[in-house]
Parts: structure tokens; C-alpha cells; sequence
């Protein structure tokens, strides 16, 4: 935490930041006049929304019980856009209004300030799933986009409200999200003939481009380019060779909700399992093996040990689960694939 504070200080220095941060400051103590304890509970609330621990299980959800195929794009769009937030507020080194007034952090919170992570991946996560759920629910579709606006509004005022981002991390987030958004819905489709037609090596190999070039631009942190890369390669693996359908029936009828969460409650904890304890056996602070020689807290291979682990992650969300689902007969494979089977048989 010493280098970025030495970092973000001679990064303030500039008067055009100096001035931005003093307005920022200035609106965030004016917001919090309005703290009180519930508040704050339920403001906690709100931000979690916005989090890695309320939005992993929500893509994970889509993918394993509601629709594999948009929750393939949600995961690489959300994996691509988390590096380039993650990649940018290291590149830009800017400090969280904590850093300059330590009173007005309400929590803790690591890392740089701008782009806010919350403002770009809600944005990133929620648009696509109110449009998906606009084309099931048609006469709804202004209360679904204003729910979902009214939610990543939200999420923003919280992170001023809790002191760990600046207005003007929230706006280069958003800012960020809308670009993301953007070249998604128009390469989309583009992108999925291209790779349908390229089959499953043309996949494999635009999986490990993507993460090599990914890990090129900002080698800093391989956990995304290796989340991209075991989540594309092992989707590609388990389309090819065991197609599974997270919306297919079973037995001819819609999959019952004791299944879909025995889904999800097995695919988590096999997630939760591979998470912890790679970070326990793989060179790193937190292994078991410490102590060994190049294997602990300064170990050159830590950035090798978090790249298998995410990679190895990646590959679990999107072929091992699904596997799982078939054999335990929680999952039926894609309805064209089980006829192809049930006719060579």
C-alpha cells in the first residue's frame, strides 16, 4: 500500500487533478451529512450489488440454469472488461478520496480509485440481462430499463457515499461500460459466426490469442486473461464433446427448480473448493508451502500459481460443472446433440 501512496501523491500534484479531487471531496461531505446507521446498512447493500460477490454467482446462475449460450458472452464480456478496469487503475494510479481524507472512508477498500469497478461491470452485467429479459417480458420493457438504470445509479451514489470513489471515477466506469457495451452488441454477432465456423481448434487458439494478448498489455494481473482463457476454452471443449443445455428438458419437461439450485449449489462449492484451495497449494503469501524455497510471499511464480488457478477455475464454470449436471442427470444435453445421439444408437 506505501508505493501506491507514493505513487497517487505525486499524481496529485497536477492542479487540473487537485481541483477535480477537492469538488469530489467537497460533494462526498455533503452526502454524508445524510449518514445515520441504517443507513449505511442498507447503503453496504447497495454496493454489494455491484461486487464481485453478488455478481460472480449472478453470471453463474445465468450460465449453469438459465441459458449457457448468453452466459458464455456475459462471462468473457465481464472477464474483458474487469482487466481493462483493473489494467487502467493501475496505469493510472489515482488515489481514493480515503487516500487524501481518511475519515471519509466508511470501508476499507484496496486498489486505486479511477475507473470505479462497480460503476463499469454493473453497467456491464445488468444492460444485457434487463435486454434479455425485455424479449421475454415485452409490454415491460420501460419499468425493466428503468429498474436496471435506477439500480446502477444507485450502486454509483454509494460509492460516494461510503468515501472510496470520486465523481469522476464513477463517470470514466460508466464511460467505460457504455464503450464495452458497445462493441459487444456490434461485434456479437460477427464474432460468434466467425469462431462457429472456425470449430473447436480455430476456438481454443482465439481463446489463448486473447489471454496472451491480454496478459501482453498488462501482465500486472493474469487472473482475467486466465479466467478468459479457461472459460472460452473449456465452453469450446464442452460444446464439442458433451453439449450441455442449461434450459433443455428433462424427461420432456421444464428442468424443476430443486435441480436448478442442486446446479448451482454443486457447481459453487466445486468453484469455492478450486479457489481456496489452489491458493493454498500454489506458490503465493497464503500457501501451505510458504516456506519453501521460491514458493511464499516472494515468490516469482505467484503470478504463475494465480494464472493455473484462474485458468483452471474458468475451465470448472464451463465444462467440469456442466459435466457434472449430466452424469448426476441434473442436465440433459442440447436437444439436436441428444437426437443426433439417440439416431447413431
Amino acid at each position: 500500500m506505501k508505493g501506491e501512496i507514493i505513487q497517487i501523491m505525486a499524481a496529485e500534484k497536477l492542479p487540473f487533478l487537485t481541483e477535480l479531487y477537492r469538488r469530489g471531496i467537497e460533494l462526498i461531505k455533503t452526502i454524508q451529512q445524510i449518514e445515520n446507521p441504517a443507513m449505511t446498512v442498507l447503503v453496504k447493500f447497495i454496493t454489494t450489488l455491484g461486487s464481485a460477490y453478488f455478481l460472480v454467482p449472478l453470471l453463474l446462475l445465468v450460465f449453469w440454469c438459465i441459458d449457457e449460450k448468453r452466459g458464455i458472452r456475459l462471462v468473457l464480456l465481464t472477464a474483458l472488461s474487469s482487466w481493462a478496469n483493473v489494467s487502467l487503475k493501475i496505469l493510472f494510479a489515482q488515489p481514493r478520496p480515503f487516500h487524501l481524507e481518511p475519515e471519509l472512508g466508511l470501508v476499507p477498500e484496496p486498489g486505486y480509485g479511477i475507473p470505479s469497478g462497480h460503476a463499469q461491470t454493473s453497467l456491464i452485467v445488468y444492460f444485457p440481462l434487463a435486454s434479455w429479459t425485455w424479449n421475454r417480458f415485452r409490454k415491460n420493457r420501460s419499468v425493466i430499463y428503468a429498474i436496471t438504470i435506477l439500480l446502477i445509479l444507485l450502486i454509483g451514489f454509494s460509492r460516494l457515499y461510503l468515501g472510496v470513489h470520486f465523481p469522476t471515477d464513477l463517470l470514466a466506469g460508466w464511460l467505460l461500460g457504455i464503450i464495452f457495451l458497445a462493441l459487444f452488441y456490434i461485434l456479437s454477432p460477427y464474432l460468434t459466426v466467425f469462431l462457429r465456423e472456425r470449430g473447436m481448434r480455430g476456438q481454443l487458439i482465439a481463446s489463448a490469442a486473447a489471454a496472451l494478448i491480454m496478459n501482453g498489455i498488462a501482465p500486472g494481473d493474469s487472473s482475467f486473461p486466465a479466467l478468459f482463457l479457461g472459460a472460452g476454452s473449456g465452453y469450446s471443449l464442452m460444446k464439442h464433446h458433451f453439449p450441455f443445455s442449461a434450459s433443455a428438458p428433462l424427461k420432456g419437461k421444464k428442468p424443476p427448480f430443486l435441480f436448478l439450485a442442486l446446479r448451482f449449489v454443486l457447481g459453487g462449492a466445486g468453484a469455492a473448493i478450486i479457489f481456496i484451495a489452489l491458493k493454498f497449494i500454489l506458490p503465493g503469501e497464503k500457501s501451505i508451502f510458504a516456506d519453501l524455497p521460491f514458493w511464499g510471499a516472494s515468490s516469482p511464480y505467484q503470478t504463475m500459481g494465480a494464472f493455473i488457478r484462474f485458468c483452471i477455475l474458468g475451465l470448472w464454470v464451463t465444462a467440469g460443472a456442466p459435466r457434472l449436471f449430466l452424469m448426476a442427470g441434473l442436465a440433459e444435453l442440447e436437444p439436436d446433440a441428444a437426437k443426433a445421439g439417440r439416431e447413431k444408437t
